[in-house]
């Protein structure tokens, strides 16, 4: 599926490898696409993959002598780029693709998700706070991670060279595995 979280030039012209086409190629095989918020080229290309349907209008002219009603039809962007532009928080737009034994009947959505804003607020006051595992702050209150964590990247590189030596020295002395050492590797 595709999840719109950008706008569709900007990513294809921030990531410059990326093929002109593959990101429209992508957004017409894809079957599963969600969109929030999205506008110009975007929303343009999404109401077009959502499609068109029949829209009947009726207006109505009154002059001085009668009043004429016509009645005509025409095909309009099921959702309009103009509604997607629009969306708010929690609105979104898509569509789903089914398969052969779960049929979709309404494949194309326009909807909103309902928050229980109570239910969210008594959820998140039984959140238990993250604990402090480490705290890199000395006796002074100076926050000493950088240093902390350079001097374990150090130690940590220190021991894998230890390692490496360790069994380069248990393989140059083992009879069978000696063999899988160059003839020049030094120990």
């Amino acid at each position: 599926y595709v999840r719109f979280g950008g706008e569709y030039p900007k990513i294809r012209h921030r990531n410059m490898k990326m093929d002109v086409g593959c990101l429209a190629y992508v957004m017409n095989t894809v079957g599963n696409i969600f969109s929030g918020q999205v506008v110009g080229e975007t929303a343009k290309t999404l109401s077009e993959r959502f499609g068109k349907v029949l829209q009947k209008r009726q207006s109505i002219s009154i002059n001085r002598q009668d009043v004429s009603t016509s009645i005509n039809t025409q095909m309009d962007a099921l959702i309009p780029p103009s509604k997607i532009s629009g969306l708010t928080q929690g609105m979104f737009v898509g569509s789903v693709s089914d398969n052969f034994n779960e049929r979709i009947e309404q494949k194309i959505f326009h909807c909103e998700i309902v928050v229980d804003a109570e239910k969210v607020k008594r959820e998140e006051s039984a959140y238990k706070k993250i604990p402090v595992i480490t705290n890199f702050t000395d006796e002074d209150g100076n926050d000493r991670m950088k240093e902390t964590v350079q001097a374990n990247y150090r130690r940590i590189k220190e021991e894998v060279k230890q390692i490496v030596q360790e069994e380069l020295e248990r393989i140059k002395n083992d009879p069978v595995l000696c063999k899988l050492l160059p003839d020049n590797e030094t120990v």
